[in-house]
């Protein structure tokens, strides 16, 4: 059976000046900056009418945005509490989005993907290039590749993955797009370590809503840990970020350079809860809100992490020679 991709985002490709392509993920170009350099701002689980800190975490995040001069904002899912939005119409995105994140620094692209809450609602209008004419910093598409020069980026859609959200009879979900679900998963997963071969990017971070490894409320997924780890690896994934649990955390593989990056604490936090972690090193764990910096050269990457007060809380740099020393 072939995958045609749904009607939405053909429309929303045309908008973006490319043509829709079977078997290959939709891809996007943005140059870094003069001197090829990239910074850019990571903040997941955010969207509740600025309740929950969310409108104090949107005024750090415009005070370090304009302070390291970033080029666009990801975010990590879960955009629209509880249950996504209604409809283009509905007044959420403009309370949640448009009139928090108000800094002139976030008027910057925001590249976005659907979490687990998003799709509760309408998600195909949360997909729709309508939104981005009532605020045009909207990007939002279920999987994706932006291609920035020194850095590749792979949005992937992760909520179809879970098990769980298939036999929850207490919410509904938008599977609109997504069915029959083998299908899309199996197609998503070719596209995906295809794309993820024939990437020449000095570095590679993979973006997905639900963790693979986590030490916070919901921790591990196992079905990501099955389906994506060992595409990730051998592939030389440098990152994968996050959002899902209401944290910031720093996980490093055993067996790889792999790290694991949670940035999902744009608004309600505090669970309290931890997990034992023992197949992984955890490097810094935060239960509150905040979100997180990237800058990023040729030969370095690093991220740091800020809480609702807008404090360095964590920093960590990773460093590739420019050239091979075999």
């Amino acid at each position: 059976m072939a995958f045609s991709p749904p009607l939405h985002l053909a429309a929303f490709s045309c908008i973006c000046f490319m043509l829709p392509v079977l078997a290959k993920l939709p891809r996007f170009q943005r140059q870094p900056k003069y001197d090829g350099s990239l910074s850019y701002l990571v903040i997941g689980d955010w969207g509740r009418q600025g309740q929950y800190n969310q409108s104090l975490v949107a005024t750090q995040m415009g005070m370090i945005g304009e302070k390291l001069d970033i080029d666009f904002v990801i975010s990590t899912g879960d955009n629209f509490y509880d249950d996504g939005i209604k409809g283009v119409n509905d007044p959420t995105f403009l309370e949640s989005f448009s009139n928090i994140y108000t800094a002139k620094s976030l008027q910057k692209q925001w590249y976005s993907i659907l979490g687990n809450h998003d799709y509760r609602g309408d998600a195909l209008a949360e997909l729709s290039p309508f939104l981005k004419k009532i605020d045009s910093r909207w990007f939002c598409m279920r999987s994706f590749i932006l291609n920035t020069g020194i850095a590749d980026f792979f949005f992937i859609d992760t909520t179809p993955f879970i098990n769980h959200y298939f036999i929850d009879f207490e919410h509904t979900y938008d599977w609109r797009g997504v069915s029959p679900r083998k299908i899309y998963l199996n197609n998503l997963l070719k596209n995906f370590e295809k794309a993820l071969k024939e990437s020449t990017a000095r570095w590679k971070i993979v973006v997905g809503h639900h963790p693979i490894k986590s030490i916070s409320h919901h921790g591990d997924t196992p079905e990501l840990i099955k389906h994506l780890v060992p595409i990730l690896k051998e592939n030389d994934v440098d990152m994968y970020i996050n959002g899902h649990d209401h944290c910031l955390q720093h996980i490093s593989s055993k067996d790889s350079p792999l790290l694991y990056i949670t940035s999902g604490a744009g608004s309600k936090a505090w669970r309290g809860d931890i997990k034992e972690c023992n197949h992984d090193v955890v490097k810094f764990f935060y239960d509150g809100q905040g979100f997180m910096s990237i800058q990023m050269t040729e030969t370095d990457t690093e991220f740091a992490f800020y809480n609702v007060d807008g404090e360095n809380i964590h920093r960590w740099r990773l460093t590739k020679p420019l050239h091979s020393s075999t």
